[in-house]
């Protein structure tokens, strides 16, 4: 008699406990380098001496740093510090790889530390999409696969409460990548989006809470507009900090509350009319969550379904012989599934 396939496979311990350490030493490190940690070269052309830190910023793009003049040791040290951090964080974050942790590539990592250390996740933003399902995954000691994203989603519930303005695109064109707007739909509307040249380039999008979808909203304190998506003000209550692994790092971010990432991923699945690949992925994200979850912490579910509008938590009836097909290996989550998705329950 064959046996269902188990939507994920749990982290050994020992491995969960070294991300938890590297997650606590960056988080105990404030601003990230960005780029690669880099060495520390000598200039003199000009007559006086300086020490540069020589990295790549991006992939195949050498950058140099002024750090200090030749005799500030005291400056000097600092930064060298600053690179053996960001050199054992590179190697811990390879490690993580091969053990079958999440990790996003460079491209994500150069955005999301320009984010970090512009104080925008401590501001309020946060990470959504695929990337949010992966920094879960992590977080939660799942193993699973994730397909490739070409997109940073990125979105906030009310107005960041940064320390003064700070320009959306400004801070992406710091990364030194060549981003440039999306144009709206219709052509009049302003951009929500930008993103790199060519049919594979990184898109980053902003998002924010909104009745009609792909409406615009205004970000003031970004100088910048968001595309409205329907129950994000669900989604984004009360965020989680957490980090994600990109390139060689390891960033702080907010996440949404994995419990209602799973109830929102199920309901925009719902939505997704002419794109079934996406509808089925988001379907798939959140059965491996809330398979995650019921060993985790099997309450959040029931909560976090409790707490959803009922006009998002409606058609998620129409999934319900689906999901239970595919949450076989797992009879908790089966079970609840097969409880809130009846006909005669809801969220209230």
């Amino acid at each position: 008699m064959s046996t269902a396939t188990p939507l994920f496979r749990e982290q050994e311990l020992a491995f969960r406990t070294q991300y938890a350490e590297l997650k606590e030493r960056v988080l105990a490190a404030d601003r990230l380098l960005p780029g690669t940690p880099g060495c520390l070269v000598v200039r003199s052309g000009t007559g006086h001496a300086y020490w540069y830190r020589v990295y790549y910023p991006v992939p195949g793009k050498q950058s140099e740093d002024l750090i200090c003049k030749r005799d500030d040791t005291s400056a000097r040290d600092a930064m060298s510090e600053r690179m053996d951090l960001a050199a054992w964080v590179s190697g811990q974050v390879s490690t993580l790889r091969k053990l079958g942790f999440q990790v996003a590539d460079k491209l994500v990592a150069r955005v999301l530390v320009e984010l970090h250390n512009r104080g925008a996740f401590q501001a309020g933003l946060v990470l959504v999409g695929t990337l949010a399902y992966m920094a879960w995954l992590n977080e939660l000691g799942a193993i699973a696969v994730a397909a490739r994203t070409l997109d940073i989603d990125l979105a906030r519930r009310h107005p960041l409460k940064m320390a003064g303005p700070v320009s959306f695109m400004e801070t992406l064109l710091a990364t030194r990548l060549p981003f440039v707007e999306v144009p709206g739909l219709p052509s009049n509307a302003p951009s929500t989006s930008v993103k790199l040249r060519g049919v594979h380039g990184l898109r980053v999008d902003l998002l924010a809470p909104g009745n009609r979808l792909g409406s615009v909203v205004r970000v003031p304190e970004l100088g910048w507009c968001a595309q409205a998506i329907p129950h994000y003000d669900y989604l984004l209550q009360d965020p989680d900090p957490a980090a994600l692994l990109a390139g060689g790092h390891c960033i702080p971010v907010r996440l949404p509350q994995a419990a209602r990432l799973v109830w929102h991923k199920l309901y925009a699945s719902s939505q997704r009319s002419g794109f079934p690949e996406k509808a089925e992925k988001d379907r798939r994200q959140a059965l491996i969550l809330a398979a995650a979850l019921m060993e985790a912490d099997p309450a959040a579910l029931e909560q976090a379904y409790a707490q959803a509008p009922i006009a998002m938590a409606r058609p998620l009836r129409h999934l319900r012989v689906a999901l239970l097909a595919k949450s076989v290996a797992h009879p908790p989550l089966r079970h609840l599934l097969s409880t809130y998705l009846s006909d005669d329950t809801g969220a209230s």
